[in-house]
C-alpha cells in the first residue's frame, strides 16, 4: 500500500541521512506533501533510545525543518495565493470576500491559529498558505510556528523514546484520527458548497 511505502521511505531516509534526513522530511511535512510527522519523529525518538541520535540536536533539526517548510508555503500564499483565488477561485467556490475574511481573521487570531494548527492533522500541512495570503506578520508567523512545531515534535519524539521498537503504534492510531478529521472536513465542505449554491439561487 502507498502508506506503507511512505513509512518505508521515511525510515530509510532518516537511517541514511541522519539529522539532515529529519530536517528534509519535516520541511516536506510542513508543506502539501504526504509526510506524516507521526512517523518521522517517533522513529527519530527510537533512534535516540538507541543512542544513534542526540535528543536536542534531532529536536532542533525537526523544528528548523518545520519552520523552513512553513515559510516556503507562506510565500507561496503571499505571492501566488491572491492572484490564484481572484483568477480561478470561482471554480473552487472562492470569491474576493473570502480573501477579505481570511485577512481579517489572521489579523485578529493569526497567532493562535498558527500555534494550535500545529497540533491538528491535515491543517498543519496547509495553514501556512492562507497565512501568506492574508499577509500575516512574518515575524509573528515564524515565532508561533516555531513554538507550536517544537512542542508537537517533542511530544512525538518523547513518545518514540518511550515506545522504543513499538514506535509505529503512534502512526497507526493517528491514521484513525486523520480519517475522522478528514471526514469532518468533507462534511463541512459539503455544507459550504450547499450553502453557497443556495445563496446564489436567492
Amino acid at each position: 500500500m502507498i502508506v506503507e511505502k511512505i513509512v518505508e521511505y521515511i525510515v530509510l531516509g532518516i537511517s541514511s541521512l541522519g539529522y539532515f534526513g529529519v530536517f528534509i522530511l519535516m520541511v516536506l511535512e510542513s508543506m502539501i506533501v504526504p509526510v506524516p510527522s507521526e512517523v518521522v519523529m517517533p522513529f527519530a525518538g527510537y533512534l535516540v533510545l538507541q543512542n544513534r541520535f542526540n535528543l536536542w540536536i534531532v529536536l532542533l533539526a525537526s523544528s528548523l525543518g518545520s519552520i523552513f517548510g512553513s515559510i516556503l508555503s507562506y510565500y507561496i500564499g503571499f505571492y501566488g495565493g491572491r492572484p490564484f483565488v481572484l483568477k480561478f477561485g470561482k471554480y473552487l467556490l472562492l470569491e474576493e470576500e473570502h480573501l477579505k475574511w481570511t485577512e481579517k481573521w489572521f489579523k485578529r487570531q493569526g497567532d493562535k491559529t498558527i500555534f494550535f494548527s500545529r497540533f491538528v492533522p491535515v491543517v498543519r500541512h496547509l495553514i501556512s498558505i492562507p497565512a501568506g495570503i492574508a499577509e500575516m506578520s512574518l515575524h509573528k508567523f515564524i515565532v508561533y510556528t516555531f513554538i507550536g512545531a517544537t512542542i508537537w515534535n517533542f511530544i512525538l519524539l518523547y513518545a518514540g523514546i518511550k515506545l522504543g521498537s513499538h514506535w509505529s503504534i503512534i502512526h497507526e492510531y493517528s491514521r484513525e484520527l486523520d480519517i475522522v478529521f478528514v471526514a469532518a472536513v468533507a462534511l463541512f465542505l459539503a455544507y459550504f458548497i450547499w450553502k453557497h449554491h443556495k445563496k446564489r439561487r436567492k
